[in-house]
């Protein structure tokens, strides 16, 4: 983001030096515009200083450039809440929502809070050489929700061990279906693989003896 100041100074060569000193910055950092030169007038009568105007740019660091992101998002969606936001040692960024009423931003199965995320992570890594993964969560959802899926996933297993019978569970986007792939793992007597195309795909729990463990597409 390009920024500018104006400074004076009794010829244009203090006048950038003042400017450097003000910024903290080097002369190969900056970009000079010759607003006024100089005037010496006569007897120091009619004197004036240089005048001009010194252009630089400042970068955003990732947290700063999300947290101006959402703010004007959550604005739109005139939501009262408000991003907080860490970096991990990774160097990702962990965002958590605070405010009231969020289940509007949470929306049915997580499907806003996703697709929150999914617009942050772009935002941020827009015309970035280097991209960081943005995750963001309200009311400890994500837990909850990895949670809920653990508890169906041993639910659904136990059912299909009892009945010798496959059971195909709802559509569930590709985090959510690594949490059950994850959950059904070790269980000798139980494959998992995933079938159809998004955002309809869903995860097959089968009956197994020694065959292949998981798909975990």
């Amino acid at each position: 983001m390009n920024h500018w100041i104006e400074v004076t100074g009794k010829t244009e060569e203090e006048a950038i030096a003042a400017a450097l000193e003000q910024l903290g910055k080097e002369r190969d950092e900056v970009s000079v515009e010759l607003l006024e030169r100089a005037k010496t007038g006569f007897l120091g009568i009619g004197s004036s200083p240089a005048k001009i105007r010194v252009t630089y740019t400042e970068e955003q660091n990732r947290a700063e450039k999300l947290e101006a992101f959402l703010l004007g998002l959550l604005e739109r969606m005139h939501a009262e809440a408000v991003p907080k936001i860490t970096e991990t040692p990774e160097g990702n960024l962990k965002v958590v929502l605070e405010g009231s009423r969020l289940g509007a931003l949470i929306g049915r199965r997580g499907e806003t809070l996703d697709a929150i995320q999914q617009i942050s992570n772009y935002a941020v890594n827009r015309g970035e050489e280097t991209r960081v993964k943005v995750h963001i969560d309200a009311e400890n959802y994500r837990q909850k929700r990895e949670e809920s899926l653990q508890r169906l996933a041993v639910k659904v297993a136990e059912k299909v061990i009892r009945q010798r019978r496959n059971v195909m569970l709802e559509p569930m986007n590709a985090y959510e279906r690594h949490v059950i792939h994850s959950a059904l793992q070790d269980w000798d007597e139980i494959a998992t693989y995933s079938t159809g195309n998004e955002p309809n795909r869903r995860i097959v729990v089968a009956f197994s003896k020694g065959g292949p463990k998981a798909n975990r597409a």
